[in-house]
């Protein structure tokens, strides 16, 4: 199989203008990183097969900080089978993994003399381990996720009027059953810029609702997975009779309405999430008396006494 490819710096000059034109979203706080290639400066050093296909080059983004990207182009020649393969994957808690991929794609009919050898398309592999497997790939043990096309592809046109088509896909696997996992690339005669690579899964974090505290959990293994988790009572709160506290995780990482509740216990009220002692007052009476001294001779007399009502908060532990 023949290694000729299109020049690439097309993909270089595309990279630095879809970053800038790119400034990004805040990240989703039920989100659960393993991996994020954007956020890697150093060099990523995935395994490529063979040596001459995915090649590995630096971009900027729209802070001008440095990114690491992988880019293809070998489309003068049929039958291609160029691999890109991440670094092992711990998995942590997740049983659904998301992957969510940016990329540009070049639009075949712009390229001249790559009739029926161009596509538009690659392919997405992964493979479970318990631990990384060594630099060779084996396609057999892969398992394909899906055949991921663009939604929008771009033209030399694109290029020079500065408009760059940068495209996101999301594809979910799951559920594992391993310690981890890799992720793997198959292009077939692409013209790719695969820009980021995002790994994640999803959590509810942790929250108190109805005076009862509920854990950080992760989401199920299915779309439709509801997980359920038991509350615990905040300090000083007890669950009400029969109705003990319970709320659902969603699939997508979110509480769905909760079930029970919990109460302050005896001698205690509810203030915010949290109980706290109920408080007395007691009321203290103060008289004043006074005393007046007439030739040299003392009388006690009760001019009047003065009733001063105070309250005091009093708390007993």
């Amino acid at each position: 199989m023949g290694s000729t490819s299109i020049p690439c710096l097309w993909i270089t000059f595309c990279l630095h203008l879809c970053c800038l034109m790119n400034t990004g979203k805040a990240q989703n706080a039920k989100e659960v990183i393993l991996l994020d290639s954007k956020a890697q400066q150093t060099e990523l050093e995935w395994i490529s097969s063979p040596p001459g296909g995915w090649e590995e080059i630096s971009g900027l983004d729209e802070n001008y900080t440095p990114i690491r990207t992988y880019q293809v182009c070998q489309v003068m020649e049929p039958n291609q089978n160029n691999w890109l393969r991440t670094s092992w994957i711990e998995k942590g808690d997740a049983q659904r993994i998301f992957v969510e991929l940016k990329f540009t794609l070049r639009d075949c009919n712009s390229l001249p003399g790559v009739v029926g050898t161009c596509k538009e398309t690659f392919n997405l592999y992964y493979q479970e381990t318990d631990s990384e497997v060594g630099r060779n790939i084996r396609e057999n043990q892969y398992v394909k996720i899906d055949t991921i096309a663009a939604d929008e592809s771009f033209t030399q046109g694109d290029l020079g009027e500065r408009k760059m088509k940068l495209n996101t896909e999301v594809r979910i696997i799951g559920p594992l059953s391993r310690r981890g996992f890799y992720l793997a690339f198959q292009d077939v005669g692409a013209c790719i810029a695969l820009v980021s690579v995002k790994v994640y899964y999803k959590k509810c974090w942790s929250i108190i609702e109805n005076l009862a505290t509920f854990p950080d959990t992760v989401t199920g293994s299915e779309f439709s997975s509801l997980v359920e988790v038991e509350g615990m009572c905040v300090s000083d709160a007890e669950e009400e009779a029969d109705n003990a506290p319970k709320m659902h995780c969603s699939a997508e990482g979110e509480w769905l309405v909760p079930i029970g509740k919990c109460i302050c216990k005896a001698g205690f009220h509810q203030k915010g999430d949290a109980c706290e002692r109920e408080c007395s007052y007691i009321h203290l009476a103060l008289s004043s008396l006074y005393v007046i001294f007439i030739s040299g001779i003392t009388f006690s007399i009760l001019c009047y006494t003065a009733i001063f009502n105070m309250e005091k908060y009093y708390c007993f532990n």
